[in-house]
This record gives C-alpha cells, sequence and structure tokens, in this order.
C-alpha cells in the first residue's frame, strides 16, 4: 500500500505469528535481560581504548536488535510509514525494556501476536 503496509493477510499473519513466537523464547529473554541494563553490561564486558567501546558497542547493539528484531518486523504489517504505528511500537519496545514487568509484558504480547495472526489466517481461509 501507499503507506508501504501489507496488503496480504497471508504476510500480516505470518509476521504477527513470527513476532509473537519470538517473544516467548529464551533467548529473546536473555537478549533483553542485556539490553535492559547497559551499565551492567559495561561493568561486565569492559574493554579498554576506543576499538574496546567499539566492540563494547557492537556487541551490547547486537543484543538490543535480538530482543527487537521481531517486534519491528511489525512495521511491514501496518506500514513502515504509519507514524501511529510507528509510535506505538516505540512505546511497546519502551516498557519492555524499562518496566520492572516488561518480561512478562513480552511473554503476554507475545500470545497477543499470536492470537492475531492465527485471527488473520482465519479470516483469509473464512473470507
Amino acid at each position: 500500500t501507499m503507506a508501504m503496509a501489507s496488503a496480504a493477510d497471508w504476510l500480516g499473519a505470518v509476521l504477527l505469528m513470527a513476532a509473537g513466537a519470538w517473544q516467548l523464547t529464551p533467548l529473546k529473554h536473555a537478549c533483553l535481560e542485556h539490553c535492559r541494563s547497559p551499565f551492567a553490561f559495561v561493568s561486565q564486558h569492559w574493554r579498554p581504548g576506543p576499538m574496546g567501546a567499539f566492540r563494547m558497542g557492537l556487541r551490547h547493539g547486537s543484543y538490543c536488535v535480538a530482543c527487537c528484531w521481531a517486534v519491528m518486523g511489525l512495521l511491514f504489517y501496518a506500514g513502515v510509514m504509519n507514524f501511529a504505528w510507528i509510535a506505538g511500537l516505540a512505546i511497546f519496545v519502551l516498557v519492555e525494556k524499562l518496566l520492572p514487568a516488561g518480561h512478562r509484558f513480552g511473554q503476554v504480547s507475545g500470545y497477543v501476536f499470536l492470537a492475531w495472526g492465527l485471527g488473520l489466517v482465519v479470516h483469509a481461509v473464512v473470507s
């Protein structure tokens, strides 16, 4: 579409179910734990000098990307040019990263994404 959103229900279903499944994996949880605490990460993985800082940043950034890639993939469901969707996903990531119950929020959202994707599959089959 003009907002660069998926016009195919099957693609939306795949994106939602992939994001939902990823939200429930132990690897996602491990990456989120590293991403949630940058000071602890720096204190545990300190490397001196500019190259050390670069390597630490690359490693920490890898954890942050790994914990959010599937949710960011949902931009292709509702549109990468849809400001409301972009803001909603940014708030989602912020809540998951900063709130004490963020991990639980992520798990619940995983089930919601899975159900939403399944609903799209059922809708596509019935229509």
